[in-house]
């Protein structure tokens, strides 16, 4: 078995030495091909044709930006071009233009003021401007549509202020009124209910006029060159009404005295006049159009942010006010019911000397005392209900004591004028005084909720609505009446002040006796304001139709009022 399996064994290992010299072999192949292999390869690749070259576009070069300077603070780099603000974004955000031109209706809406403003309003009081304003509103609606009730009763109360223009003589009613009634009409337009909104709404027409230059512009682009036949037209049109017109007058004296009225005589100020009035009539209407094509989107109802004064910050100095304001209070009280006696007595002065005293300061602690229950209530902290406890509580009592001694200047303003009778000046401001009494109600009224969205805006609607009322009850008229009723009964009467009266005051003034009479109406002797019709006012008509029957003659009057006023 050995001698068999021996020669075997030598059998398997010449195959095994085979194998291994084999295995040898094909690994030696296999790196020389390797070696050869990428030859080839690099050869092939020299045998095809080369690709043109595309040459690479040149590379960019770009600023390098400086790092930033702790002196001079970072750097303000430039914008990028895709970052830069697009042309004709406003500068005001929430107020974008419109998107189209001005359309037709708009521009006839400011050419219809713009004519009423120039051939209507006149340097004096009178009916024109009514008449102007009325073309200007008219021109509006017709571009804005139905108006909302609130936008109704806004663009009335403008109107009604312009209306004081013939109804009132005096020349300090007219200016006010005018002021008053564009802050009606812009309010009317441009809304607003808090304070930032309310302030917006005032100048918004204003503003609104400006803006409405390139809109106006886009819409006459839109429409193309308006060409030459219109002013052949217009130009025929105005020969023929000279000609015709020359013939006609020369034809009836009547007429010919009609057409001069009609065409006043104009010099290069009364044009310089008109065009101003033209414009400034035209850049409102078209402001008040562009409010409508392009509203102000004010977020006005936006959560306000929380204040940060909390209870200790604002309960000792309101607390101080309080207590200050109860002692007051209390010696008011003390003066009601003990009358002269009581005044003479602790403050050695007569009773009208210490109304007149006392008047003006009374005025300025109610106002005064309005801002700093303004200021506390914005910015006090009202998250718990402790805190909004006290804060009624604190503010609540400033309010009703304030109330307490506007009622006070009141009283005092009546004993006044009964010591020396009424004048417009004290009669306006007792009027205001009477407005802050209003005022002081509704901050009582918006402090149980403290919520006083509305109180801004219904401070300014009350504000106009007593002055016109103020106004409108013609308060040199009223003045008047009570001097001259003072007058039969005392015998006193200062006939230097009532002289500088306007013809509101004479149908009161009549009735003074001939002397007292001649001495407060020698002024309105021989009296010509009205030029034309334009200026026709209602005051100045009863005026004249009041001296018809009476004589007013030259006579010797005393000087300024002597006694203490």
């Amino acid at each position: 078995m050995e001698a068999k399996a021996k020669p075997a064994e030598a059998a398997e290992a010449p195959e095994s030495t085979e194998s291994t010299e084999s295995t040898e072999a094909a690994e030696a192949r296999e790196a020389s091909e390797s070696q050869t292999r990428p030859e080839k390869k690099h050869a092939a690749v020299e045998d095809k044709p080369k690709p043109v070259e595309v040459p690479s576009p040149a590379p960019v070069v770009t600023a390098t930006l400086p790092p930033p300077s702790p002196w001079q603070g970072p750097p303000r780099y430039p914008a990028p071009a895709g970052a830069m603000t697009a042309p004709g974004v406003p500068f005001m955000p929430w107020w974008r233009p419109p998107t189209t031109g001005a359309p037709g209706k708009a521009l006839v809406a400011g050419l219809a003021a713009g004519l009423g403003g120039a051939f209507l309003a006149v340097p004096n009081n009178g009916i024109g401007w009514f008449l102007a304003g009325l073309v200007g509103v008219g021109g509006v609606l017709f571009y804005a549509g139905r108006p909302t009730v609130e936008r109704a009763l806004w663009l009335a109360g403008a109107l009604a202020f312009l209306a004081m223009g013939f109804l009132r003589a005096a020349e300090w009613v007219f200016p006010l009124s005018l002021m008053a009634s564009m802050l009606c009409g812009s309010i009317a337009m441009a809304g607003g209910k808090t304070v930032r909104g309310l302030v917006f709404g005032a100048v918004g027409v204003g503003l609104g006029g400006l803006r409405a230059i390139p809109w106006v512009a886009k819409g006459f682009r839109r429409r193309g060159p308006i060409g030459v036949r219109p002013f052949i037209s217009v130009g025929v049109a105005l020969v023929l009404l000279v000609v015709f017109g020359s013939l006609l007058a020369g034809a009836d004296k009547g007429f010919s005295d009609f057409l001069e009225g009609l065409v006043p005589e104009l010099e290069l100020g009364t044009y310089v006049q008109k065009v101003f009035y033209g414009v400034v009539a035209a850049l409102g209407a078209l402001g008040a159009c562009y409010l409508v094509a392009a509203p102000p989107e004010i977020d006005e109802d936006a959560e306000v942010k929380p204040g940060s004064l909390r209870l200790k910050d604002y309960g000792l100095p309101v607390g101080v006010l309080v207590l200050l304001f109860t002692g007051f209070v209390g010696t008011q009280l003390a003066v009601l019911f003990g009358g002269e006696a009581y005044v003479m007595k602790t403050a050695g002065v007569t009773f009208a000397e210490y109304a007149r005293t006392g008047f003006w300061q009374l005025l300025w602690v109610a106002v005064l005392t309005l801002g700093v229950i303004a200021g506390v209530a914005r910015f006090a902290v009202k998250k718990t209900k402790q805190e909004q406890l006290w804060l009624r509580v604190l503010l609540g009592s400033l309010a009703v004591l304030t109330l307490v001694i506007v009622a006070s200047a009141l009283s005092r303003m009546w004993f006044y004028q009964q010591a020396y009778g009424w004048t417009v000046l004290r009669l306006l401001v007792a009027s205001c005084e009477v407005w802050l009494a209003v005022v002081y109600l509704m901050v009582i009224a918006s402090g149980i909720s403290l919520r006083a969205n509305w109180l801004p805006k219904a401070i300014v609607a009350t504000g106009a609505a007593f002055f016109l009322a103020v106004v409108t009850m013609n308060p040199e008229r009223v003045v008047a009446d009570y001097n001259v009723s003072r007058f039969e009964a005392t015998k006193k009467i200062d006939t230097y002040y009532l002289s500088q009266l306007s013809e509101d005051a004479v149908p009161a003034l009549v009735r003074l006796p001939a002397h007292e009479r001649s001495c407060a109406l020698r002024w309105m002797k021989n009296r010509t304001v009205e030029q034309d019709w334009r200026e026709w006012n209602l005051a100045r008509h009863n005026a004249k139709s009041s001296l018809e029957g009476v004589a007013v003659t030259e006579v010797t009057c005393e000087g300024a009022y002597s006694g203490e006023r």
